[in-house]
């Protein structure tokens, strides 16, 4: 299988995901409110369980001796993001600026990158967990500064969501592997989170379709321009200058892999949740995380094109 298409079915996958999200609503299978339900199951059940069994049954710390300076490449990585985002925000329209710059800032940073990474490399988990390894600090990140995008919103540090079920189980599973108690851990159990943990994927993409089905239904205003200047920035210039940033730092290839994946990515769908809580127009930022989305099935797998020819 191509590369191209090996990532084209792999964000397929997750967009036809999304469509039965939206079509679950249309038919009122389930009511609206179960959205904001879902949102929790994901991401203090489901999400831990997918990290932790992953990390306690396929990581090994003597393969990848700088396993431990992942974090920090990540950190590396927001730095130039933020600036990115910062220095983009003048494209938008002037009353949606917030939303643009944060939209571009939080990316889809664990979810897609994950579904990329087994499309690329089917039955090696090696990149997936070091991914998981890199955005350790990434769901206590978003929590603690996504009201900062909006200053008569700011919200005081949320000690639960920085300690949160993500950072407790990812700590957890690695310190499992460091100690080799792993094998303690009964099969069942084992089982148990890696078939919680293999809701996590579906159900973000059920939440996505289904936000996108709730402002379709307000008929909430389509920002055309607005959308395309997003999808440019986000889809195109990102991963093209994290591509030369590559090329003038010259990371190890694990590292380049997920730092270029994390470039590429559309934004994480929890943008229009955060949105509304801080008063912003979260119908625009649903466009901008849909429509990234969709263009995307061609975006990434070209982007990749070029950074294999850099690396692979």
């Amino acid at each position: 299988m191509s590369l191209f298409h090996a990532i084209f079915s792999s964000v397929a996958t997750l967009l036809v995901i999304s469509v039965v999200g939206f079509f679950i609503l249309k038919r009122k299978i389930l009511p609206e409110q179960i959205i904001q339900s879902l949102s929790p199951l994901v991401l203090e059940v489901a999400l831990p369980c997918l990290v932790f069994y992953n990390i306690v049954t396929q990581f090994n710390p003597l393969e990848y001796a700088g396993w431990y300076q992942l974090p920090l490449w990540w950190l590396g990585f927001t730095c130039c993001s933020l600036l990115l985002s910062i220095l983009f925000r003048s494209v938008a329209r002037k009353d949606i600026r917030r939303e643009f710059s944060m939209s571009l800032f939080y990316q889809n940073g664990i979810f897609v990158p994950v579904a990329v990474l087994t499309g690329m490399y089917p039955g090696d988990p090696t990149h997936t967990v070091n991914l998981f390894l890199l955005m350790m600090f990434y769901p206590a990140f978003i929590f603690n500064t996504y009201s900062l995008f909006f200053m008569n919103r700011v919200e005081k540090m949320n000690w639960r969501r920085t300690f949160n079920s993500v950072f407790i189980m990812t700590v957890l599973a690695i310190l499992i592997r460091l100690s080799g108690t792993e094998v303690f851990i009964p099969g069942f159990m084992l089982s148990m989170f890696k078939m919680l943990g293999g809701l996590t994927i579906p159900l973000i993409m059920i939440i996505l379709g289904g936000s996108l089905y709730i402002d379709w239904h307000n008929r909430s205003r389509v920002h055309g321009l607005e959308v395309a200047k997003f999808v440019g920035v986000k889809n195109i210039a990102y991963p093209l200058i994290f591509l030369g940033l590559i090329y003038l730092v010259k990371p190890p290839f694990p590292v380049a892999l997920l730092i270029f994946i994390e470039s590429a990515v559309p934004p994480i769908s929890a943008v229009p949740i955060f949105i509304r809580r801080a008063g912003g127009n979260h119908s625009v930022t649903n466009y901008f995380v849909v429509a990234s989305f969709v263009f995307s099935l061609v975006s990434i797998p070209i982007m990749f094109i070029l950074f294999s020819r850099m690396y692979m």
